[in-house]
């Protein structure tokens, strides 16, 4: 390795560099040297020169390590203009430590793996919330945009390089299918035309989070890791949850072992299988895998995944959503001591969520069937199958096993833009 020092005097240098450490080292172009060139990483001669040269008349030696990670071993052989001669050696050792910490890393060096990028999109929700009165327990608007939100969570960019883009900012309650259908289409079109991007972050309000997560888990054509998370309190209350949240969504979709796995729920460093996801109280905390459990942590040393998801969902999913223009009805009815089923009914298919139908009920719902609706049947908590009866067997209902109401809702939705026959359905229901 020759480097040329200017402005230094007429002298010498020669160097012998043995790497101890390269993975901190930084890439730079320095203006104190030039002409460099590494052409072995473990032992590289070097040599300090100038166009002149002169008689070697004294030597000294010194060793030291600095910061870099590197030892030098400088051996001194030079003629020191009488302005140089009172010089330190320790100054020359300071001058000598930053030319070798912005030599470039070449001939087999390992570098720093370059960053994943991900791109977050935002749809609004308590994660964005602004007060009137900051750090108080009051009420707040949604409104912080999210390049505010991702400014000020900087440790972000020790694990990717983010993107963001503000789909849109409004509570989660007010969601529709048409713009879970528009944001399923952004993130398929963004990773099939931007196969750089190596995940996606979706903050999103936490009343329908446990839906759009799903949704996308059916919809999204990809292996690579989509991760949903929001924030139980406002970003300008008192502890605020959703900076640690998003924190933690973002080393999720950056990890490669979150590939995969479908869509992912990430709250208080639980991640959660889409398919099993439930907000089961509006507190930090308040999101659980329910019997499923947690699919895996986010802990300080990495994140963790203690199972994957066997049923069909992502880039295994036959659901496309190429001509669907609008899903047909489906409406959710829950049964009760005395209900007789309910009145009249525009649905094209009916979740019940029962632990078990009446006379009156299973009279209503069999001749909703006669009338070409479909009728299945969920327990309320989605903890347990559901089982046609025998009684069932001429009018067969689908049977929904371990999904929460809304989320069989989400599933007969997308069958239905593909078939309208009940055991078609039922292999659905079966496989997802």
């Amino acid at each position: 390795m020759v480097l040329t020092m200017r402005g230094i005097g007429d002298c010498t240098f020669e160097v012998a560099v043995q790497v101890l450490e390269l993975q901190k080292l930084q890439m730079m172009q320095s203006p104190m040297a030039s002409g460099v060139g590494l052409t072995d990483h473990r032992q590289t001669k070097c040599k300090f020169h100038d166009s002149s040269s002169k008689v070697f008349r004294r030597s000294s030696a010194d060793k030291t390590k600095i910061d870099t990670g590197w030892a030098i071993n400088l051996k001194l052989d030079c003629l020191l203009p009488r302005m140089l001669k009172r010089l330190s050696i320790s100054v020359l050792l300071m001058g000598v430590s930053v030319i070798l910490g912005s030599i470039p890393n070449r001939a087999g060096a390992q570098t720093p793996p370059e960053l994943p990028r991900l791109l977050i999109i935002a749809t609004g929700g308590t994660i964005a919330g602004e007060q009137g009165e900051p750090g108080t327990l009051g009420g707040y608007d949604i409104r912080k945009p999210i390049s505010e939100i991702v400014a000020e969570v900087p440790e972000i960019r020790r694990y990717a390089q983010v993107e963001t883009t503000q789909f849109a900012n409004i509570p989660s309650a007010y969601i529709t299918p048409d713009q879970w259908l528009q944001l399923a289409r952004n993130v398929n079109s963004v990773f099939e035309k931007r196969p750089e991007i190596a995940g996606i972050v979706v903050t999103h309000g936490t009343d329908r989070l446990e839906e759009t997560a799903f949704f996308l888990h059916l919809t999204v054509k990809s292996e690579k890791p989509v991760v949903i998370v929001g924030a139980q309190r406002p970003a300008t209350g008192i502890s605020p949850d959703g900076p640690i949240n998003l924190l933690s969504a973002v080393r999720v979709a950056a990890a490669h072992g979150s590939r995969g796995k479908g869509v992912l729920v990430v709250m208080d460093d639980r991640i959660i299988s889409a398919r099993d996801a439930e907000k089961v109280y509006a507190r930090a905390g308040g999101f659980s895998g329910r019997e499923m459990g947690n699919i895996g942590i986010v802990a300080r040393h990495g994140v963790e995944f203690f199972y994957a998801p066997t049923r069909r969902h992502t880039s295994g999913s036959e659901f496309d959503l190429g001509d669907v223009t609008v899903f047909p009805r489906v409406d959710i009815q829950y049964s009760y001591a005395g209900s007789d089923g309910g009145g009249k009914t525009e649905a094209k298919a009916i979740i019940v969520a029962t632990t078990g139908l009446s006379g009156p009920e299973r009279n209503y719902y069999e001749a909703l069937q006669r009338k070409g609706v479909i009728i299945a049947t969920t327990f309320p908590s989605g903890d347990q199958v559901a089982s046609p009866s025998s009684a069932r067997e001429a009018l067969p209902m689908v049977a929904v096993e371990r999904l929460l109401p809304t989320h069989a809702r989400i599933l007969m939705m997308l069958a239905l833009t593909k078939t309208q026959d009940v055991h078609e359905i039922q292999r659905i229901f079966d496989q997802y």
